[in-house]
């Protein structure tokens, strides 16, 4: 093994160390600090899988399309129990789309046809989303395990869009198209137990305005399952 895979293997054991140190001080300030006045679920991160809706006839998924979110959320407890209340938050948000549309731009003029014989062809989207949660949970001043039920939603604002071909013709590459609606929203349910939570997104508006694939609008939208995690 040469001295670069020790080293690396040195620093992972470390991480390593540091997350685990850092998790269980703070499973026990959590246990141990009673607070009346507690706050749950500050932090969250998700992981999806995505699904265009509404599709066009001929407009297949092929491949996984997978998204992802990091944010912080303010947990505001209307009652004395501190069980049921509102969240407001901001968070980064990355969303793929593995499919078979072919987005080619000429002179700021985007069409879309479908790809036939590509090797891949991906549409990412980078955003800021701002989640909005009505919260219900069995949680306790000294108990970090518990059942939640988060629904509400969230708004999106896309700050960079790219999609990328690739064919025997070489890449066909486009960004931040004028006709992909940066502005985007929908509807979300959060609901599981301790670490796990079952999680959806509903998207309430069309991805594209003004495009159209063959004699069909293309007004594809989002939906997104997967799992959220909330810590702190």
């Amino acid at each position: 093994m040469n001295t670069s895979n020790v080293t690396a293997m040195k620093n992972w054991i470390l991480l390593l160390l540091l997350v685990n140190g850092l998790t269980t001080y703070c499973q026990e300030i959590h246990t141990d600090s009673i607070n009346p006045h507690y706050l749950e679920d500050q932090l969250y991160t998700s992981i999806t899988y995505n699904i265009l809706n509404n599709k066009p006839n001929g407009v297949k998924q092929n491949g996984f399309s997978g998204g992802f979110s990091i944010g912080f959320i303010k947990d505001i407890p209307f009652n004395t129990r501190r069980n049921f209340g509102i969240a407001l938050g901001i968070g980064y948000n990355y969303n793929a789309y593995i499919q078979n549309i072919k987005f080619t731009e000429t002179n700021n003029t985007v069409t879309t046809t479908i790809a036939t014989n590509f090797r891949s062809n991906r549409y990412a989207v980078n955003a800021i989303e701002f989640p909005l949660e009505i919260r219900w949970r069995t949680s306790t001043p000294s108990d970090y395990k518990f059942t939640r039920i988060y629904v509400g939603g969230k708004i999106g604002y896309a700050f960079h869009t790219r999609s990328k071909l690739s064919d025997d013709n070489g890449l066909v590459k486009t960004k931040n198209i004028a006709a992909f609606n940066k502005l985007h929203y929908g509807l979300t349910a959060a609901i599981g137990y301790s670490t796990f939570n079952f999680y959806i997104y509903y998207g309430l508006k069309p991805m594209f305005k003004g495009l159209s694939i063959g004699e069909e609008t293309l007004e594809v939208s989002e939906i997104q399952i997967g799992f959220k995690f909330y810590i702190l």
